[in-house]
């Protein structure tokens, strides 16, 4: 999926929210996407906790505030055209560092909780080696993942960071997300945080800015 692919649909159009370093100057990016109700400004106070001098900050916002209109554990067709839509938005903010010089190897995607759902299927509907995907209080969407995703992701670093209480993300589909990308070669940190609740813990924040980090190490 690229920004050839020409979808049309609710997102496109939609501010691209920068940050961090010039993207001319970067080195490394990182693509995030907020959750359901929220904004990309806020996904960009989000990575003031996990950014490193060298990498640009790109983030996408949702048309009206929401990537999809219901669970994302309904069945993929009640998601459309939001999720589509958002994937195509998750993909043209790559081509933008891309066109700017930085290899998709270098582009880590972060999301929280609808934007952790849609980062992660973006991963893996589009497979290949990307800098790292961090998705916190999130998981694959649909209403049953697929027995099989084609494609491999090369050694990809993944964080998936749950509750194991969260009221929105079931632990079993955090398990399954994890399976299922380490079935594509993806190296895969899981970690359900005992009553956490629906957020983000400092734990987490430390573990992916240590990604980030290593985004700046070759």
């Amino acid at each position: 999926m690229s920004a050839g692919d020409d979808v049309e649909g609710p997102h496109q159009g939609q501010p691209l929210v920068t940050g961090g370093t010039p993207l001319e100057e970067a080195s490394a990016a990182l693509v995030l996407t907020h959750g359901r109700g929220a904004t990309a400004q806020g996904m960009l106070d989000l990575a003031t906790e996990v950014h490193h001098d060298g990498v640009a900050v790109l983030a996408p916002q949702a048309a009206g505030k929401t990537w999809y209109p219901n669970s994302f554990l309904a069945p993929v067709e009640a998601n459309e055209p939001g999720r589509t839509s958002g994937l195509q938005a998750i993909a043209d903010a790559i081509d933008e560092a891309s066109d700017a010089g930085i290899p998709t190897d270098r582009v880590m995607l972060i999301g929280f909780s609808q934007g952790a759902c849609l980062a992660s299927e973006f991963v893996a509907r589009n497979p290949r080696r990307y800098g790292g995907l961090a998705a916190l209080s999130g998981g694959l969407i649909g209403e049953a993942l697929d027995d099989d995703y084609p494609g491999d992701l090369e050694g990809t670093p993944v964080f998936l960071g749950c509750s194991d209480i969260d009221p929105h993300i079931p632990e079993a589909r955090v398990h399954e997300t994890a399976d299922a990308l380490e079935s594509m070669h993806a190296d895969v940190t899981k970690r359900l945080y005992e009553g956490m609740g629906h957020g983000v813990n400092e734990d987490e924040l430390e573990t992916v800015s240590g990604m980030v980090a290593t985004l700046l190490e070759n």
